[in-house]
């Protein structure tokens, strides 16, 4: 069977950790017909838009997209292109799994966490509104009318939507997928006790959900500021995290802290019947075109796009070459190595390599 992929070079370093990906997802034999899009930097000087609605409707089309980093700028210009790819398909769920692989530097031993994150709505839904602005003004007058409180002139809004609907839809996707992977324990991770109307309805809904899976998968709940001590103190004691919007994306970064940083770190966004698989990391811009960045991330969000597509062997030889390469230690990047300043320290290509000649044995 050959599967049809769309797939995004991204920009920065994108380019060469998803032509890594490609390799070593070919390497498995698995048969895939790349239909190659772009977004991002080259996006917008090649047709003046940033996310083509050629690409989008790339996506559509196959289902199923494997997207290089691409770069957002910080506290000005556009908003990123990431967020809005999975505003538009409507990629509701994101999953960051965090896993220990030996030979990775890392103050922990046996990680083996996935971040459940709610992908469509919270701080990130993007409703903001700009500081001075007349629309500002209105809503702030609006709200010191309708909740009683004040808020400084001179500031920016940002609105906070959950809903119950984005909530459900979650919290089912990450029991299902504990079902599915056998895991243990899900938990749900909020602010619940200060902000009790929004992350109040996520939590009230997904205790609701959990009951429908009582005797099956362990449900607990926690705050988000204890969680982060936590998961620094015992990390071991918790599975998934089901987390809203914003809380996901900290805490998934945190939990690649724990199994050696964002350089190992997988990532997918899953709608209904579609889904883009994509390294947590950014697009590293300064290293472009280096040939030296660690393209494990990458490699192992096409392992994730393998399982997804069921194509499960596959995915279990790739990841398996990762890892017996990583322990190794011989054709690794230098953040893999002892010293980062090792002269023995391999490409991006040549761990790619490393990785192609591992599944091919």
């Amino acid at each position: 069977m050959t599967h049809k992929v769309t797939l995004i070079p991204g920009d920065g370093i994108g380019p060469e950790v998803t032509f890594a990906a490609r390799r070593c997802i070919e390497a498995t034999g698995v048969k895939i017909e790349w239909e190659e899009a772009i977004a991002g930097e080259e996006a917008l000087q090649k047709t003046g838009e940033l996310l083509p609605e050629e690409t989008l409707e790339s996506i559509k089309r196959n289902k199923v997209c494997l997207k290089g980093p691409i770069t957002t700028p910080i506290g000005s210009g556009f908003r990123s292109v990431n967020v809005a790819i999975r505003q538009a398909l409507d990629l509701y769920a994101c999953l960051r799994p965090a896993k220990s692989y030996p030979g990775v530097k890392s103050s922990y031993k046996d990680i083996d966490l996935v971040v459940v994150r709610e992908n469509s709505e919270d701080l990130y839904a993007g409703i903001e509104f700009e500081e001075g602005k007349t629309a500002t003004l209105e809503v702030i007058a609006e709200i010191e009318r309708e909740a009683g409180k004040k808020i400084r002139l001179g500031s920016a809004v940002s609105i906070k939507p959950i809903s119950r609907f984005a909530s459900e839809r979650i919290a089912v996707f990450a029991f299902e997928y504990a079902m599915r992977f056998k895991r243990r324990k899900i938990t749900v991770v909020t602010k619940a006790n200060i902000m009790k109307f929004t992350d109040g309805l996520f939590l009230n809904v997904a205790r609701e959900v959990a009951k429908r899976y009582a005797g099956k998968i362990v449900f607990e709940e926690a705050l988000v500021d204890n969680m982060a001590m936590q998961l620094v103190q015992k990390p071991h004691n918790f599975d998934i995290l089901l987390l809203p919007n914003l809380y996901g994306d900290i805490l998934s970064d945190l939990c690649a802290g724990l199994v050696g940083g964002l350089g190992v770190a997988p990532g997918a966004n899953f709608g209904d019947g579609i889904a883009v698989f994509e390294a947590v990391h950014g697009s590293a811009p300064k290293y472009k075109g280096m040939n030296k960045v660690n393209p494990t991330a990458m490699i192992l969000s096409g392992a994730l796009m393998l399982r997804y597509i069921q194509e499960g062997k596959a995915a279990d030889k790739l990841e398996t070459a990762v890892k017996e390469v990583i322990a190794e230690g011989k054709d690794v990047t230098y953040d893999l190595k002892p010293a980062p300043d090792d002269h023995t320290a391999a490409g991006t290509q040549e761990m790619a390599n490393a990785i192609i000649s591992r599944i091919k044995k």
